[in-house]
């Protein structure tokens, strides 16, 4: 955790007992204290064991599997892993039961706790998202017990699928069973990878969704450690980085254009390898504005910073004001709506304290009457929102609060850092003084060891 366990296990004993609430710093010199509890809900309330000690993880209020999201609600918590070693059964379960639902069927994006299909919506980051995962594991803890076979074979059917939708014409057999209304003429030898559905869900626009690639190339590189880290499997490692190194040259190629009222190039959200582009970005992860979070590319890269601000301006269709926040929303809520999580991506991926003081203070005045992250909200009107538990959006709210508070480096994604050469890996500016912060890194450790003694360190069952 940040370097700092010896001083924060001194300081376990030195704080009270009773302390549970970190001191938020807002806009306006305002504070709020929070729960720090809070902080875990996710952890504790959406992973269960199962009887073939794999790890189900729900998505909050709805009682299925997303790929994406339990890779996603698991990350910002290996970083406790080295203070609380019992996590670690608990995380490699979260590794081994995705590994068992891509073997299950690679193109659905959702399972059941049965390993039977929830959703069958082809999302090209669905794939990418229990790579990373394992990947962060396996640089975090060395726990080779990670490495099964299914988790080999999972990673060969990822390379496997990526490369027939890289020749979706002539490879695939992927069919979804209902009409969706997209543009289906597309560049079959851009070198990028066909998509069906968005993160958000929603089918694409245009078939190669650039976000999604570009999060594709950071697993594909991840790939290529655990192959030969786990496997010895140099075939399987050299088939990853030759597919991630021609999507990756697709992405640059196919995936920019000039915007001539910025007089600067930008990214794409969308493309059809001919020419035509989706102009916009979505509040669901990857987007456009984090693409740095994914280490995919820098917080400073020009291109990035001429895209963010076009993403975070009344230009993109999907950015809304309201009086209460501000911030991207997507085609999968009402029209107007703001999404949490969009607020937090642009937050994770901020370069001045101020930006990230103003979404924390969003998130502060417009969430649960329990603390926890909605899904969608209205901006004009907070109290009207859509999904009361996200666990996606409270999982990586509890991200932001220890980077911002505690002063927790950012987790890094791609195995040698960002994609883009020459390029540092960005840090969320922190909020508060760094002895505050030792002292908030203490009471979020100690927070985390109570729960864990609650509980027995154990998880409920499905």
């Amino acid at each position: 955790m940040g370097g700092w366990l010896g001083v924060i296990f001194v300081l376990q004993c030195a704080l009270p007992a009773s302390s549970e609430t970190l001191v938020v710093p807002l806009t306006g010199k305002r504070v709020r204290d929070i729960q720090t509890a809070q902080l875990f809900h996710t952890l504790f309330h959406d992973f269960f064991l199962e009887d073939d000690e794999t790890t189900y993880v729900q998505s909050g209020d709805i009682p299925a599997m997303w790929l994406r999201d339990s890779s996603a609600q698991t990350i910002p918590y290996i970083r406790f892993q080295s203070a609380y070693p019992v996590l670690r059964a608990r995380f490699a379960g979260v590794i081994e039961r995705n590994a068992r639902n891509i073997i299950a069927d690679p193109y659905a994006n959702a399972l059941k706790s049965d390993y039977t299909v929830w959703e069958r919506k082809w999302e090209v980051d669905s794939l990418a998202w229990p790579v990373i995962l394992a990947s962060v594991y396996w640089r975090s803890t060395q726990d080779r017990t990670v490495f099964t076979p299914d988790l080999h074979r999972a990673l060969s059917t990822i390379v496997g699928t990526y490369a027939c939708e890289e020749r979706h014409r002539t490879c695939s057999r992927y069919e979804y069973p209902a009409f969706v209304d997209t543009h289906d003429e597309y560049n079959a030898a851009a070198g990028l990878i066909w998509g069906a559905f968005r993160p958000s869900d929603d089918a694409v626009d245009y078939r190669y969704n650039i976000p999604q690639n570009a999060i594709a190339v950071v697993a594909l590189r991840d790939i290529e450690q655990l192959a030969i880290a786990g496997y010895g499997d140099d075939a399987l490692a050299g088939r990853a980085v030759a597919l991630g190194e021609r999507v990756q040259a697709a992405v640059q190629r196919y995936g920019r254009y000039y915007d001539r009222d910025r007089h600067a190039w930008m990214y794409a959200y969308e493309t059809d390898g001919f020419g035509k582009y989706d102009l916009m970005d979505d509040a669901n992860i990857p987007n456009l504005i984090t693409l740095p979070y994914i280490d995919w590319c820098s917080a400073f890269d020009r291109t990035y910073l001429a895209t963010r601000a076009f993403s975070l301006s009344m230009d993109d269709p999907f950015y809304f004001v309201g009086r209460y926040a501000q911030g991207l929303g997507s085609p999968h809520t009402p029209y107007g709506y703001v999404w949490p999580l969009g607020i937090i991506g642009r937050a994770l991926t901020a370069t001045s304290s101020i930006e990230v003081a103003t979404a924390i203070t969003t998130l502060a005045e417009t969430d649960g009457e329990s603390g926890l992250i909605h899904e969608s909200f209205y901006p004009g009107g907070y109290w009207r929102y859509t999904r009361p538990e996200f666990g996606w959006a409270n999982a990586l709210g509890a991200e932001l609060f220890f980077r911002s508070l505690a002063g927790e480096p950012a987790t890094q994604f791609a195995w040698k850092g960002p994609i883009l050469p020459f390029e540092q890996r960005s840090a969320t500016p922190a909020l508060v003084p760094f002895f505050t912060q030792i002292e908030n890194a203490a009471e979020i450790t100690v927070t985390l060891g109570r729960l864990l003694h609650s509980t027995g360190g154990t998880m409920p069952h499905q």
